[in-house]
C-alpha cells in the first residue's frame, strides 16, 4: 500500500509514524516551506497518552512540559481573583492538562518518531483528485501528478483534501463566532506557572474579548492567545498583516499587558490567525480519501489534538489490517465515532463563558468559576472531559516494526 497524507501537522506526522510501523509506503506532503515549529501549548489527554507510550516518546513529550499546572481568572486591574488547577478535574480533566506540550516541540518530536523513511514534499499541496481503476491520481500546485492507494486529508478546519473529496467548506463547518491568534512574546510579570485569563467587555465594534497569557518556562517566554467574538471579517486568510491589524482595532485602548503585546506582535512573523470553526459530517471517507484531524472532527474544547493522535493510531492500524481501503475506513470510522461525538459535545454555556459581552457577565463568570471546584457536580459542568477523554477502547494492533 502506498499512502499520500495532506499536512504535517500533529496528526499527519503521527499517521506517517504508524504507518511505517506497519511497514506502509507514505508521502507527506505540506503547503508550508517547513515543518511549522510555532503554535499554542497544547493538551495530550486521556487514551491519547495510551498512544504516544506505544509510539515511544511519552518520556520526550514529559520532557518538554511548559510548566503550566492552572489557570486564573483576572480581575479588570489584573489581579487574581478565581483558580482552577490542573488537577481539579482530573488529569486529563482541567482546563490545563496533566500533560501539556507546545505544538512546535510536539510535531518536532513527532517528525523525528516518523522516521527517515517518510518521503516528504514542501511548499506544495494537492489542486486535483481523480479515481482509476489503479487508484487514486494527486495533482500537485507544481504540476506533477502521482498515484497512490489512499490519499489522507491530515490538513486542519480548512481542508483541500476534503474541498476535492467532499465539496466546499460551508457545508461541513459551523461557524463558532469566534477568531483566535497566537503568538511568541515576553512579559516581566512572574506568572509563576500560572495561564492568566484577562476579559474585555464588548467595544471597539466586537463582542467578548479575551487574552490568555501562556507560560512557557520561567524566563519570561509566553504565548499570547488574542481572541474576540465578532461577525466574519472580509480579508485574505494569508494577509498576515490584515490580520494584526484587526487584532489591533480590536484591543486598541485596552489596559493590563495588552499594549506591550501589542507591540511585540507588530513585530513577529510566528502569528497564527485563526476563524474558530466545527466540522459536522455523516462521513469521514469517499471513495479512496479519508480525513482525520480536525479536517475531520474540529470543534472540540482541549481534545483537537488527542483526537489526532489517537485517530492517527486506529486509522493506520485498520489500513494495516484490511484487504481494501473502504473496508479500513469503515472500521476507523466504527472504532472513532462515538469517542469523538462525545467529544464534539460542548459543555451548556462555554462559549459565553469564555467570552462575555459585558463586565458584569465577566464578574459573573469569575464568581462560577471560584465555587464550581467545590460542588459535587463540577465534572458535568465541564463536559465530564476527564471521562469523554478515555471513551475509546483501543486495539492491540500487529506491527510489522
Amino acid at each position: 500500500m502506498n499512502v499520500l497524507v495532506s499536512g504535517a501537522g500533529i496528526g499527519g506526522l503521527a499517521l506517517a509514524h504508524w504507518l511505517r510501523r506497519h511497514d506502509i509506503a507514505v508521502t507527506v506532503v505540506e503547503r508550508a516551506p517547513q515543518l511549522r515549529r510555532g503554535g499554542q501549548a497544547v493538551d495530550i489527554r486521556g487514551n491519547a497518552r495510551t498512544v504516544v507510550d506505544r509510539m515511544g516518546i511519552l518520556d520526550a513529550i514529559r520532557a518538554h512540559h511548559t510548566g503550566t499546572h492552572g489557570l486564573a481568572y483576572l480581575d479588570s486591574r489584573g489581579r487574581p481573583v478565581a483558580r482552577m488547577r490542573g488537577d481539579d478535574f482530573g488529569d486529563s480533566g482541567g482546563a490545563v492538562a496533566e500533560i501539556e506540550i507546545l505544538r512546535g516541540d510536539l510535531v518536532r518530536i513527532l517528525h523525528d518518531a516518523a522516521g527517515p523513511d517518510v518521503d516528504y514534499i514542501f511548499d506544495n499541496h494537492i489542486t486535483a483528485l481523480h479515481e482509476n481503476a489503479h487508484g487514486i491520481t494527486a495533482t500537485f500546485r507544481s504540476g506533477a501528478d502521482r498515484t497512490f492507494d489512499v490519499v489522507v486529508g491530515a490538513d486542519g478546519l480548512r481542508s483541500g483534501v476534503r474541498a476535492l473529496a467532499f465539496g466546499p467548506e460551508h457545508r461541513f463547518v459551523r461557524d463558532l463566532g469566534t477568531y483566535s491568534s497566537y503568538f511568541p512574546a515576553r512579559t516581566s510579570l512572574d506568572l509563576d506557572g500560572w495561564e492568566m485569563m484577562f476579559n474585555l467587555p464588548a467595544g471597539n465594534g466586537v463582542g467578548g474579548r479575551v487574552l490568555l497569557l501562556y507560560p512557557v518556562g520561567r524566563d519570561g517566554e509566553v504565548r499570547a492567545m488574542f481572541s474576540f467574538v465578532s461577525p466574519p471579517f472580509d480579508y485574505d486568510r494569508r494577509d498576515t498583516a490584515a490580520q494584526k491589524a484587526l487584532l489591533a482595532e480590536a484591543f486598541a485602548g485596552a489596559g493590563w499587558e495588552i499594549p506591550h503585546l501589542l507591540e511585540q506582535m507588530w513585530r513577529t512573523d510566528d502569528l497564527y490567525f485563526t476563524r474558530s470553526g466545527a466540522v459536522q459530517m455523516d462521513t469521514w471517507s469517499r471513495g479512496r480519501a479519508v480525513l482525520l484531524g480536525d479536517a475531520a472532527f474540529a470543534g472540540s474544547i482541549g481534545m483537537g489534538t488527542s483526537m489526532a493522535l489517537v485517530g492517527a493510531y486506529v486509522l493506520a492500524g485498520e489500513l494495516a489490517a484490511a484487504t481494501h481501503p473502504a473496508s479500513a475506513f469503515g472500521a476507523y470510522e466504527t472504532a472513532m465515532r462515538d469517542y469523538v461525538t462525545r467529544n464534539l459535545k460542548r459543555p451548556p454555556g462555554i462559549d459565553r463563558g469564555f467570552a462575555p459581552r459585558t463586565r458584569r457577565g465577566i464578574w459573573l463568570r469569575n464568581h462560577v468559576v471560584k465555587t464550581m471546584t467545590q460542588l459535587p457536580v463540577k465534572a458535568a459542568l465541564t463536559g465530564n472531559l476527564q471521562a469523554t477523554a478515555n471513551a475509546i477502547t483501543l486495539k492491540e494492533y500487529a506491527l510489522a516494526r
